[in-house]
């Protein structure tokens, strides 16, 4: 007997909602699912998944890595990525599998029993994993292991490569059901552009429905001809996307447009930073100011090196503070809320 567990917005626990799930990809007529986004930068809202887009969506994904498989579910099954592992391991007659329910990742993809199995993690999921000789191992036994949910650098990716890893970067939102760019390439039936603003746009069968109860937030996310305006910069060549960052991490500093993102990335590079984030906030002499989140040993003159060594010397930090560990959302994305009131209470 379930709980308070619900689809509408999804939540409870992962094996109520997997239940719940299953229940709804067999409905006649399903009322949308009701996903929560992530609230990273202070404003969530619910978005509206029809039982066609999500599928179209994790179909698509099979497509994409080469056939149905079974899922682990390393990922809070409220948000959309958690929601499309289920599904897509329900989809494809397999029962997901839970790594609460195990001892460890290693333990967990050894419950596994399909001829295809793959697993989705945030970036901060896999550095620890390839810390482990038996969840390396473990990984290197998966078909692929997708990589979402926030920025990763290259060298990790290369890390986990090396290690006999198969990773596969996405790139997508709730609205657009989940990951829908794979490696820098549109899923099957999806299409993505970049508008004259720099946004990019991505159009297909497994877009959002709209927001509940807010039809001109809707209106606004919508072109006339069925695109869906993302709040991201990119561009895409000869079919490739190139995601750059969010439009509202463009920092103006001292009348200099510095895209946040790019010195993030850029400081996660440097052999003595373990993660970073990067924010704009406001300053009285330069209109806003570059601060860095740092878990890692780097100082302000070197950070300010490293970044102007590949970037033009007004994009590198004006603060650096160093941290522990990035604060987290549930889903594994950097909690931008609260590193804004760090900077405001230090």
């Amino acid at each position: 007997m379930l709980g308070v567990s619900t689809l509408r917005p999804v939540s409870g626990p992962a094996a109520e909602v997997t239940t719940l799930l299953d229940h709804w990809l067999a409905e006649a007529d399903p009322a949308p699912l009701e996903i929560e986004t992530s609230g990273s930068t202070g404003e969530p809202k619910r978005a509206l998944l029809s039982r066609a887009a999500v599928l179209a969506s994790a179909r698509a994904t099979h497509e994409r890595l080469g056939g149905p498989g079974q899922w682990l579910l390393a990922l809070p099954s409220a948000y959309v990525a958690g929601v499309q592992v289920l599904v897509r391991s329900l989809d494809a007659g397999h029962p997901p599998v839970m790594l609460e329910e195990h001892a460890g990742l290693a333990e967990a993809v050894a419950a596994m029993t399909a001829p295809r199995r793959y697993a989705s993690l945030v970036p901060t999921q896999l550095v620890r994993a390839l810390e482990r000789p038996e969840d390396v191992a473990a990984l290197a036994d998966l078909d692929a292991v997708l990589l979402g949910g926030a920025a990763a650098d290259e060298g990790l990716r290369a890390r986990a490569e090396e290690a006999g890893v198969t990773v596969v970067t996405t790139y997508g939102m709730s609205e657009t059901s989940g990951g829908c760019v794979y490696d820098g390439v549109p899923l099957p039936g999806v299409e993505v552009r970049t508008a004259d603003d720099g946004r990019l746009e991505v159009r297909g069968p497994v877009l959002f429905d709209g927001y509940r109860d807010d039809p001109v937030r809707t209106a606004a996310a919508r072109t006339d001809d069925g695109w869906f305006r993302t709040d991201d910069l990119g561009t895409v060549v000869d079919g490739r996307v190139t995601v750059l960052g969010r439009a509202d991490d463009v920092v103006v500093s001292g009348g200099v447009k510095v895209p946040a993102a790019a010195v993030a990335a850029r400081l996660r590079t440097h052999p003595g930073v373990e993660a970073a984030e990067v924010l704009g906030v406001p300053d009285p002499e330069w209109g806003q100011r570059v601060v860095a989140f740092v878990v890692g040993d780097l100082g302000l003159d070197a950070a300010r090196d490293w970044v102007a060594a590949l970037h033009p010397r007004p994009w590198a930090p004006r603060t650096v503070h160093l941290l522990d560990a990035l604060p987290l959302l549930p889903n594994g994305k950097v909690d931008r809320v609260r590193l804004r009131a760090r900077q405001e209470d230090s």
